[in-house]
């Protein structure tokens, strides 16, 4: 059975930095596809970053260069590091994955930029 749990987020201040992780049960994240989605209020969800079995990352243009997505094989978890943070970054932060034809989704983490 697939599991993400989500973890990492709070408030921070305008040009602050978190680290959003997103534990792994049931796949082995070096290889599947990742891929982090947010949602702000009032908003649709919206993908924000992926990475995938080979290595590849990509970014929604409102963060490339500010937030960075990895994993760690040993504790099978991805991570998304966000740095120069805005409030309009202020969102629940979900993990998702796909296998054997099914999405799978964390339960979020709630992320709020505000001074």
């Amino acid at each position: 059975q697939v599991q993400l749990v989500e973890s990492g987020g709070g408030l921070v201040q305008p040009g602050g930095s978190l680290r959003l992780s997103c534990a792994a049960s049931g796949i082995i994240v070096t290889r599947s596809g990742m891929d982090w989605y947010r949602q702000a209020p009032g908003n649709e969800r919206e993908w924000v970053a992926g990475l995938y079995s080979g290595g590849t990352t990509n970014y929604t243009d409102s963060v490339q260069g500010r937030f960075t997505i990895s994993r760690n094989a040993p504790e099978n978890t991805v991570y998304l590091h966000m740095n120069s943070l805005k409030p309009e970054d202020t969102a629940v932060y979900y993990c998702k994955t796909q296998f054997q034809g099914r999405a799978y989704w964390g339960q979020g983490t709630q992320v709020t930029v505000s001074s």
